[in-house]
This record gives C-alpha cells, structure tokens and sequence, in this order.
C-alpha cells in the first residue's frame, strides 16, 4: 500500500510512522525544507514527535509531486489551513481518496473538512479520520480506536481496512457531518474544561462542564443533521473525556493556561479556539443555546474575563436537565 500523509506535524507523523510499521510504503510532506531534510537525514521529527523513530519505508519531502503514485492521501494539515492547502494543490490531489484529519470548523466558511474538500477536488473521494487519539500513543504502537467517516459505504470499507493497523482499529460511519461535528465541538469544550482546572474550580465542576458541553454539541449536531448515536461514539463522547481530562490535549492547555492567567505559546495550533468563534455563528444563525461555546469564543477574544465567563454561566436561569 502507497499513502501519502500531508502535514509533519505530530499527528501526521505518527500516523505515517504506524501504518508504515504496517507495512505501507508512505510518503510524508513537510512544508519546511529545512525540516523536511532534518527528518529525512536523522529520521526523528524531534520539533514535533520527539523520540520517535522514523521507519526507513517513510519518504520525507517538500515536493507533493512525489507522492503521485499515492492512491490514498491523508490531510493532516490545520484545519483553518486547509480550504487554502487545496484550493493550490487541487491538480494534483483530486481524484484519489483524501482523509481529513483536522478537526474543526473553517473560520471563513463554516465548513467541514469533507464540504472543503468536495469544493476543491470534485472528484476525489472525500472522508474525515476522528476520534480519541494522541499522537504519542499512535506513535508508540497504543491500543487505539477512531471513526473513519465517508458516505461512500464501498470507499469507506475500502479506507477502512487499508488504513487500521493490529494496534489503530477504525470503526465507519457515514455520518460525515457528525463526526466532524463531534471533534470540532470537543475541542471547544476542552478549553473550557481547561480553563475550569486552571482557574482552580475543581473536578467536580469540570464534570458538569462536559456534561452541558456535551449537551450544547448534540443540540447543534443534530439541528444541522447529524445523528446522535454519531455523537454517543468515538468520534464525539469518545473525543470529548479523552480531551477534557488530559493535559496532552492542546486544547485543554490552552484553557488551562487562560484559567490561570498564563501565556500560551503562540507557535502551536488549538483548532478549538478558531472553531469557537466559527460554531458561534452557527448557533446564532440556527438559534441554538450554546452558552459554553458563547463563553469561549468570548474569553479566546479576550471580550471577557474567566471570573466574568464563570459568572455567566451560573448565573444563568435555573431548569430542567
């Protein structure tokens, strides 16, 4: 099996790392030269995956025109980077089978991966990889289980036993929209799960947090079309406790920081912050109560303070559950 994984981030690089310990021949693309060669010569990602080795059968490069012969490509790229990505490499990329494994909704559009890709390449066959995952397990060759999205049943089987490895088993779905929903909406959550830790308030209120968090991704996933059962799996609860309770999780250091007032390193990538002010929108248009999501998009923007966003939310009229 030849694969391409575009983006040399961790994620990207542990999943090359895995399926090529697998067996495939897999082709990884580095935006950064300099890094591109760095891992090519040492076959260590030590900026993003440090300790990782690189099996001999991953190709590092620069150049997508050298993983042409890849039927099968996987999209791990930014999410808020994407709809750009393809929109310059559509030539090359369309026609084969693209796997999204950004997480999140587009600033720009309110689009999902699949919606993105299906506007850029017409012809490829467009599906999303979710789920709970850290790429350091993935890299380690740890027990893990995801969502492989794709309304194409054939394809979908197709992807589904060409990409799951001994230790990375794929569950399918068809429901598109709700797995991407699912590991959009956690991530924004898990900010606001963080920043309950880091503002010292406690697991007990963290757990209620997750719980009306979880609630606010049903309303919105299931008024835009998405199935609730896609929710209740990996691809949503599944994401959501594994995000919510683990400081491996960007997101959640990302509110953690903001809970106690911390700087965040700029140089890396929260999806949920984005996503946050994106499904805002959204909820708006569809009018949708999201009070957690309204609170994080407003503290990611700085319009309000922790002690003002805690103060919101339980303030708020009291009701049935």
């Amino acid at each position: 099996m030849n694969v391409a994984v575009l983006g040399a981030g961790a994620f990207g690089t542990a999943l090359a790392v895995a399926l090529a310990r697998d067996g495939a021949t897999v082709g990884l693309w580095a935006r950064d030269a300099a890094q591109a060669q760095k891992m090519q010569e040492t076959r260590l990602n030590e900026k993003r995956l440090p300790g990782v080795d690189l099996p001999e059968s991953v190709s590092v490069s620069t150049e997508i025109g050298n993983f042409d012969s890849a039927d099968i490509v996987l999209l791990a790229v930014p999410m808020q980077q994407m709809a750009g990505f393809l929109a310059a490499h559509s030539r090359q990329l369309d026609g084969r089978a693209l796997v999204a494994c950004a997480k999140g909704v587009d600033l720009a559009s309110g689009r999902g991966p699949t919606a993105i890709i299906a506007a850029a390449c017409p012809a490829a066959l467009p599906a999303v990889l979710t789920g709970p995952s850290f790429a350091a397990d993935i890299a380690r060759g740890l027990p893990t289980a995801l969502t492989l999205a794709c309304t194409d049943e054939a394809g979908a089987a197709r992807l589904q036993a060409a990409l799951s490895t001994p230790a990375l088993r794929l569950y399918r779905t068809d429901d598109t929209l709700g797995a991407e929903l699912g590991g959009a909406l956690k991530n924004v959550v898990a900010i606001a799960a963080g920043t309950v830790i880091g503002a010292g308030l406690g697991d007990s209120a963290r757990a209620a947090l997750m719980t009306r968090g979880f609630a606010e991704m049903n309303r919105l996933a299931l008024a835009l079309g998405a199935r609730a059962e896609t929710l209740a799996g990996l691809s949503g609860f599944g994401d959501l406790v594994l995000t919510c309770t683990s400081a491996q999780s960007r997101n959640f250091r990302f509110g953690e920081a903001l809970g106690a007032g911390r700087t965040f390193d700029s140089g890396i990538t929260v999806e949920g912050a984005a996503t946050a002010k994106a499904v805002s929108v959204l909820a708006q248009k569809h009018e949708i109560d999201m009070p957690v999501t309204t609170m994080v998009a407003a503290l990611v923007d700085g319009k309000i303070t922790v002690a003002e966003a805690v103060s919101a939310l339980l303030s708020r009229p009291l009701r049935k559950e």
